[in-house]
């Protein structure tokens, strides 16, 4: 796996586009800050941008930059539910680039508990777009072989490891609400 992810964290800072297991799906992913990056992203999974993505770290501190300015009340379920599959909507404060949002006033964040996951954007040094590896409307991949059945040599990388066990993708909450949008 140590290969798989330098070469994962080279093509990241490439401006790459990667694939990588996730605690319930295969993940493609790239440098949030990478507007080129993201497109790209995007283009390989026939995404509409107005969905927005989500954004992963290994830790609640890589976020740092995301949640400045947050109501200190709000931290409190953030910090309950993460390391885990508990994707949260945060109000935007302007740190996120508009192909990470969509058309949305928030942003997507997940602290992951899946140490691939964690080992990734730990090397990375910050956190990665994190979004299922499949075309628009498609299954999920759920194994590397599967990424490379829909991928094929479109990929920068991919790192070797296992899916963490979910059998479905992370829940989707409103931090200013609470409400779930995917459950």
């Amino acid at each position: 796996m140590a290969e798989s992810l330098d070469a994962a964290v080279t093509a990241l800072r490439a401006g790459g586009v990667i694939a990588y297991p996730t605690e319930g799906v295969w993940g493609l992913g790239c440098d949030p800050d990478n507007d080129e990056a993201v497109a790209h992203l995007l283009r390989l999974k026939e995404r509409d941008p107005a969905k927005g993505l989500i954004l992963v770290a290994a830790s609640i501190a890589q976020f740092a930059p995301w949640l400045e300015g947050l109501a200190p009340e709000l931290h409190a379920p953030l910090v309950a539910s993460w390391p885990g599959p508990n994707t949260w909507l945060v109000p935007h404060n302007g740190r996120s680039h508009a192909l990470v949002r969509g058309a949305h006033d928030c942003v997507a964040l997940r602290v992951s508990a899946h140490p691939g996951v964690a080992a990734l954007c730990q090397a990375f040094g910050g956190p990665i777009v994190s979004t299922s590896a499949n075309k628009a409307s498609e299954p999920s991949a759920m194994s590397a072989a599967e990424v490379r059945q829909i991928f094929g040599s479109e990929l920068d990388a991919i790192v070797e490891g296992e899916l963490g066990g979910l059998d479905r993708p992370s829940i989707i909450r409103d931090l200013r609400s609470g409400r779930v949008l995917r459950a």
